[in-house]
């Protein structure tokens, strides 16, 4: 498993070994417990043998590298968002999920033909194990290429469109059309987007049409603008109206970092605004392996107080989305990275054995 972080790693032979090993003590019991950990804490629970005023020297030097920081006027410390990134890069055990849990993950992502089911089972079962937020991005639209359009008529107005994507993958779209066509020019107008976008990704068939519209006179073939007019509703209209699939967000509303009502409200609105957080999947997206964002380093406020763990998924070697798993900076990191990991991998094994 390979853990892309986003900052350079804190050298660690700035820290002495003692320093290092409260360090992550202090950590651990955070994340477990949510409360501000003190010296006395630290002392019972080490086996270094050291006094709480000794503890507290050394809490002191590493507040001031910015590892930690007193909240409020507590005297115990909690982890910074550095602290966070030292301790996920340099002094985390992550724990291999055991056999049963893999076959558990690999069950639940099998026997799921329709692909929109399958990504939002995923979303749901991140969020049913981690008890977090769970998200899958949706195929990316450039990366699929068209293999043969056919039209065919339902009904006066209505016809099904059925694209055949990436030699294996089949969509069924439903338009409107303002008046009715025959069987035969169906079959023409399919003849000439077969012959002028095959092979070619959506996006540029998309940019073709836009172009073909713009050049449209009155002088071209009825071939031609029946063609386009059932393309633009066929390319250009999205027929999810979604980027990403997102369960589980409500767990959010039990995590006491996250439970206040202003905070919710804009983190639940980003949601559904999509914009940042797409953005923020996007940088995953170009990124091997398992990707982490801690609190502010995901570079929008309303995620200050979250991480997001991140996963690119595949098939063939080519990469399709990303999923993961947005929850508090105090996350069980070394539980929710493999679990991230394994069903990025297990949900491009299920998406290859459809094709």
């Amino acid at each position: 498993m390979t853990l892309n972080t986003m900052q350079q790693k804190i050298d660690l032979n700035q820290i002495p070994e003692r320093s290092l090993h409260l360090f992550k003590l202090l950590v651990e019991h955070f994340i477990q417990d949510g409360q501000p950990v003190g010296s006395r804490t630290l002392a019972r629970d080490t086996d270094l043998e050291l006094s709480p005023a000794t503890i507290r020297n050394v809490m002191a030097d590493l507040e001031e590298m910015g590892l930690l920081h007193s909240p409020h006027t507590s005297a115990g410390r909690v982890p910074t968002v550095k602290g966070y990134r030292l301790f996920v890069d340099s002094l985390l055990r992550v724990h291999a999920l055991n056999e049963r849990e893999i076959e558990h993950i690999a069950e639940e992502l099998k026997s799921r033909q329709d692909m929109q089911s399958l990504l939002q089972r995923t979303s749901n079962m991140l969020s049913d194990i981690t008890r977090l937020a769970g998200i899958v991005t949706l195929p990316r639209q450039d990366q699929h290429a068209l293999k043969h359009v056919e039209f065919v008529s339902l009904s006066d107005d209505r016809i099904l469109v059925i694209l055949v994507i990436n030699d294996n993958q089949i969509q069924n779209r439903i338009i409107n059309t303002a008046r009715v066509y025959t069987p035969s020019e169906l079959q023409q107008a399919s003849n000439y987007l077969n012959q002028k976008f095959a092979g070619k990704d959506l996006a540029t068939i998309r940019a073709g049409i836009l172009s073909e519209l713009k050049r449209m006179k009155d002088n071209v073939s009825q071939i031609m603008q029946t063609a386009i007019e059932m393309a633009q509703q066929a390319f250009l209209k999205n027929d999810t109206g979604d980027d990403f699939v997102l369960a589980g967000q409500t767990n959010l509303m039990d995590v006491a970092e996250l439970c206040d009502v202003e905070r919710l409200k804009k983190l639940f609105n980003s949601f559904n605004q999509k914009r940042d957080i797409l953005h923020l999947l996007e940088q995953s997206i170009h990124a091997r392996g398992v990707q982490i964002f801690i609190g502010e380093e995901a570079g929008y406020d309303v995620l200050d107080n979250c991480s997001v763990v991140t996963s690119p998924y595949e098939v063939d070697g080519q990469i399709l989305g990303v999923l993961g798993v947005i929850g508090p900076t105090r996350m069980h990191y070394e539980r929710v990275i493999p679990i991230v990991d394994i069903t990025a991998k297990m949900l491009g094994l299920a998406l290859n054995s459809q094709n």
